[in-house]
């Protein structure tokens, strides 16, 4: 019996081996999306370096760009792009991702009303869509879920000119892969986030 059961797991090992030596494991990639082309099927990060829940540090140039999976099935919601890498309550500045210069912009700002923890599910919040520009009023209003702060400013007249996505902040997302560039799994953790709540 005990020959038996050594000549069972040696068999075994004859099989497995090589399946094992053969799986290289992928990597994993998270960050923020500021581009997500849906003609191209790709999708733009800005990498969180510091990857500690609760406290991103979206700091990686040059950003990050993946061919989405072809297998749909590795894709969880669409991610939503924005060009707000942080927002600073202390020094009073918004930091921006420039697609031109594919950069960051730091813009300082003037608080024109700060309400603080402010939850997902507060009537403040619930059922609006961010960030709202006021371009009559020269105020932009945006809600950060992660810092719970719902925040109306204003910008020197210039930055008006842009694209209301230049204030909102893209999807958390994280990324596996295998082969640089190509996404395998994509998982939207800012609209799991929110379907949790």
């Amino acid at each position: 019996m005990k020959h038996y059961r050594f000549w069972l797991i040696g068999l075994l090992m004859v099989f497995i081996t090589p399946l094992l030596m053969g799986c290289e494991l992928g990597q994993v990639d998270q960050g923020r999306v500021v581009a997500y082309d849906r003609d191209k099927d790709t999708v733009t990060i800005i990498q969180d370096k510091r990857a500690e829940p609760g406290n991103p540090d979206y700091n990686t140039l040059p950003p990050h760009v993946y061919k989405m999976p072809t297998d749909r099935h590795e894709i969880g919601a669409w991610p939503k792009a924005g060009q707000r890498i942080k927002l600073d309550l202390n020094k009073k500045v918004i930091t921006l991702f420039d697609h031109e210069t594919q950069g960051f912009k730091d813009v300082p700002y003037t608080v024109i009303d700060q309400q603080d923890n402010v939850g997902r599910t507060s009537p403040l919040v619930r059922g609006k869509e961010f960030p709202i520009v006021d371009r009559d009023k020269k105020t932009i209003t945006v809600y950060s879920g992660r810092q719970r702060v719902l925040l109306t400013f204003t910008v020197p007249d210039e930055y008006f000119a842009l694209p209301d996505e230049t204030w909102e902040a893209g999807d958390e997302v994280r990324v596996y892969y295998h082969k640089e560039g190509e996404a395998q799994r994509f998982m939207n953790i800012t609209r799991t986030d929110i379907f949790k709540k």
